[in-house]
């Protein structure tokens, strides 16, 4: 096996192997190196395990975890994978167990809770897919609408429709190549999820002869599902809001010991056993997990006579779709991507691509069922047969791109397959800017990226303009009718009162005080954008906050003022406040509350926050808050952002609760299809997930600032860049995995002095430096541009020390003719350093040879004349001598060989 790896200037890992095997491998070990924590996280969260480590917090989700059959659902589906995906995906595996004892060396939150490194199983990639997505299509929604429909009324089912917490916020726009400056197609959008430090995507690139990838990864998972680019074509997806996990309404009794559930046909057999849930800190809990013939089941009554049960395609069938991703990455064309996507299963997505040919793919890929439209909006009789599957929706909606192509989880392509989509702005607002040009380049996206337009505040500001002096609750209602949806709203009898305030007055027609009428003049003034610096947005934000909370204190909707009494972890679905919040547009045209009570509803906001403190900039309240397995320790420093929920920089907030975004892009990415290497990207914070290193959060100021990084994946071009020897491994197959890392100074210097110190060492020039200078040397080296030091390990042991520099900034271009491409190196082998080996030093070496000829095309070396085994080991490995001389005396830093008689030895490519 040889894997070559380097990391870019951002520590992106670029990948190269013998065969797509050995890449999977290579990519699942480079995973742990960087994410070893994310990594464990993500499978004990899979396996339901993670309160064995961290506490009875998350007692919750390992009960869902168990009782919806993460774990197995996976097994079943890797034992259905063809053999040779089944294969790939091992090779990931072993690569991941590889490499994780290594990261979690590094990584400071193993030690801080205790937890030992586990291993991975051929199906984890598969049950971390799985625990990712299983609440991604938002079926705790049916539970609300349940309970709107109890508590409120059947004509108020779908009072709330709108995209629910953590379902929406993504964008992607494909520009047909008619549109753009190059004559080739351009596909860009950013992906919206909740983001987790660190993040939920993965920057990566792949080679082997079979293809040549690049693209965003999810730990934990081989391949490139969502984004990718293989040089010919290039994919991309968003979630299509469709319908496809059914919640059933559960009769159970128990007869000798057995339980049983009715269906269609009568009382079944349902499959029970119990597990134990292991709690740090806490005493275990015992799980029943159930399956009736429906699914399994992930709620029941205190009675155990009723319970819910969940169905979702990847039980049902056995399949995820893995196998599309090796099919993905050896795609040329967009035929080659749409035939890989008809393997998809979950979760349901709209697939944009294009390809270098000018070809175009706009479709919905995945599993949606066939079945009642009752199943999609609320639960369900599993003893009603008309509530069974009926098979699938083949062909799924599929469109020919005409200039562009947009998606923004909006109604359009999938509308058949959902209930719930994304309000219409941020697809709107893309269509519309991408109109303004016929000649975009890749360099142009981010100004779609950042927008911060909010169209969504024109029905609110539509009441504030019309609740001024004078102004009637009727005529704020129509204008926000105008800017909305139709009105259709209970009886103003029903509570018109409730919010009204002074003296005998109407709440429609009080006047405002001089300050609200200040803040209303302001909010009509105010251009609409949610810029972080902002006072005005944060002025319009307070105002929609009070709003929200006035509106879901009415009495008229007090019956769902209580939240049921479901776990803690459906909530988010179920919580009066957050509802009221994303359906704002809707419940000040329509609903319960009168119109009436609306307006008062927006008079007494306006009052309320120009009583207030004057409003801070957008910023100042509207922070990131990601989130991360363990508690943060320092939770305030994390920045203001620019955009809002319905901006195309859709960074969204629960109005009402808290301006803190916890969903945001989880990645921005334009891929270019006239030079790959034109493509752009960027993630929240950085390559690696391990506390302190350089590419933690190195991306977070670009990300912050709307920019993005450059995608490189020309070989010779990563060689060359001054980061890119930030990392490089090779694993030589029977010897080991040799790493080629920076040097350390703090962490290294002692071990470098053990080196050097020695008299074995002395042609090095530093025998009598102490550790502390051995230190200040490489602190110096590690500021040059045009010097570098390496420790190079073998299987994580260090056995080489080994520097490069470039000649014409060094004494030794004045002893021969240096040539632009050359490259200066020296290397100290470690005492003992594995020399039991067989053939140890050549292995190492030719390994360092591959490293630095990578954009070089000759290496030099000056061994000291009286250094016969340098020179012995240069022989055998190719370099040829030049002349004997002797260096002049130049004035250069400690940190270089002293004077000395040198043989020059050259290496050419």
């Amino acid at each position: 096996m040889t894997i070559e790896a380097i990391r870019d200037s951002w520590g992106i890992p670029h990948l190269r192997a013998a065969d797509p095997a050995e890449l999977a491998f290579a990519q699942g070990r480079h995973t742990a190196l960087d994410r070893a924590w994310q990594l464990e996280v993500e499978r004990h969260r899979a396996q339901g395990t993670s309160a064995s480590f961290l506490g009875a917090a998350e007692t919750g989700w390992d009960t869902f975890a168990r009782q919806v059959r993460l774990a197995d659902t996976a097994r079943r589906c890797f034992e259905r994978l063809d053999p040779a995906t089944a294969a790939w995906v091992t090779a990931y595996v072993d690569g991941v167990n590889d490499g994780l004892a290594e990261g979690a060396d590094r990584t400071a939150e193993f030690a801080d809770t205790g937890l030992a490194p586990g291993r991975w199983e051929p199906w984890t990639p598969l049950a971390v897919w799985l625990s990712t997505h299983i609440l991604f299509a938002g079926f705790p929604t049916k539970l609300w609408r349940e309970e709107v429909a109890r508590r409120l009324g059947e004509e108020w089912t779908e009072l709330f429709a709108t995209d629910g917490p953590g379902t929406s916020g993504s964008n992607g726009w494909l520009v047909a190549p008619g549109r753009t400056a190059t004559g080739a197609a351009l596909i860009a959008g950013d992906p919206h999820r909740f983001i987790e430090a660190p993040g939920v995507y993965q920057q990566i690139h792949l080679a082997c002869p079979e293809y040549d990838v690049v693209g965003l990864a999810v730990p934990g998972v081989p391949g490139l599902a969502h984004f990718g680019h293989t040089g010919h074509v290039a994919w991309a997806i968003t979630n299509a809001m469709a319908d496809y996990q059914d919640l059933y309404r559960e009769r159970l009794r128990r007869v000798e010991g057995r339980l049983e559930a009715l269906g269609p046909g009568g009382w079944e057999p349902v499959h029970t056993h119990t597990e134990t849930i292991e709690v740090a800190g806490g005493d275990p809990v015992t799980v029943e997990v159930a399956e009736t013939e429906r699914g399994p089941v992930i709620l029941t009554a205190p009675d155990g006579a009723s319970a819910i049960s969940l169905r979702h395609p990847p039980r049902v069938t056995g399949d995820l779709g893995f196998s599309a991703l090796p099919a993905l990455l050896a795609a040329r064309t967009v035929d080659d991507v749409d035939r890989a996507f008809d393997r998809w299963v979950e979760p349901v997505n709209v697939v944009q691509a294009a390809d270098t040919a000018g070809g175009l793919l706009h479709r919905v890929a995945g599993r949606v069922p066939l079945r009642d439209r009752d199943n999609s909006l609320r639960v369900v009789p599993a003893w009603e047969a008309a509530h069974a599957w009926q098979g699938w929706h083949d062909p799924l909606p599929r469109a020919e791109v005409d200039g562009v192509a947009v998606m923004a989880n909006a109604r359009g392509l999938a509308t058949p397959l959902g209930i719930e989509f994304a309000a219409p702005h941020r697809a709107r607002r893309i269509a519309e800017l991408l109109e303004s040009s016929t000649a975009w380049s890749a360099t142009d996206m981010p100004t779609i990226h950042t927008d911060t337009h909010l169209a969504s505040a024109a029905g609110l500001l539509a009441v504030v303009e019309a609740v001024g002096t004078g102004g009637s609750a009727e005529g704020a209602v129509a204008e926000a009718e105008g800017a909305g949806v139709p009105a259709a709203r209970g009886s103003d009898a029903a509570g018109s009162d409730a919010l009204a305030t002074g003296a005998g007055a109407p709440a429609g027609r009080r006047p405002l005080s001089p300050g609200a009428e200040a803040l209303r003049a302001r909010l009509l003034g105010w251009d609409r954008r949610m810029d972080a610096a902002s006072a005005d947005a944060g002025a319009y934000a307070a105002v929609r906050a009070a709003v929200v909370r006035r509106i879901a204190a009415h009495p008229a909707l007090a019956p769902l003022a209580e939240p049921p009494s479901y776990p803690a972890l459906f909530q988010p679905w179920l919580a009066l406040v957050p509802r009221v919040a994303y359906a704002l547009e809707m419940l000040l045209t329509r609903g319960p509350v009168p119109a009436a009570d609306i307006a008062s509803a927006v008079r007494d906001a306006l009052e309320e926050v120009a009583a207030g403190e004057p409003p801070r900039a957008w910023g100042e309240t509207h922070r990131l808050a990601p989130w991360s397995a363990l508690p943060d320790r320092d939770d305030a420093r994390w920045p203001g952002l620019d955009g809002d929920h319905d901006c195309v920089m859709s960074t969204s907030s629960v109005p009402g609760v808290t301006d803190r975004s916890a969903r945001a892009s989880a990645a921005r990415y334009v891929w270019d299809l006239a030079d790959r290497d034109n493509s752009l990207w960027v993630v929240p914070f950085g390559a690696s997930g391990v506390p302190g290193d350089p590419h933690q959060t190195d991306q977070l100021p670009l990300w912050l600032r709307g920019e993005l990084a450059p995608v490189i994946t020309d070989w010779d071009r990563l060689a060359r860049e001054q980061g890119s020897k930030e990392l490089y491994e090779q694993t030589v197959e029977g010897f080991g995995t040799v790493r080629v890392a920076p040097v350390d100074p703090a962490r290294d210097a002692a071990l470098i002095h053990s080196w050097v110190s020695q008299e074995r060492a002395r042609f090095w020039g530093m025998g009598e430096a102490t550790v502390e200078q051995v230190r200040e040397i490489y602190t110096h080296l590690d500021s040059l541009s045009t010097h570098h030091g390496f420790l190079v390990t073998l299987d994580s042991v260090p056995v080489a020390l080994f520097q490069t520099y470039e000649p014409d900034a060094d004494r030794v271009s004045e002893c021969y003719d240096a040539a632009p491409g050359d490259l200066g190196v020296h290397l100290m082998l470690a005492p003992a350093g594995g020399d039991a080996r067989p053939g140890f030093s050549g292995k190492v070496l030719g390994v360092l040879l591959d490293f630095a000829l990578q954009g070089h095309d000759r290496l030099v070396a000056e061994p000291d004349a009286a250094n016969e085994k340098a020179i012995a080991r240069l022989v055998r490995l190719g370099f040829g001598l030049g002349p004997e001389v002797v260096l002049p005396e130049v004035d250069l830093p400690e940190v270089f060989i002293p004077e000395k008689r040198a043989r020059l030895a050259f290496f050419t490519r």
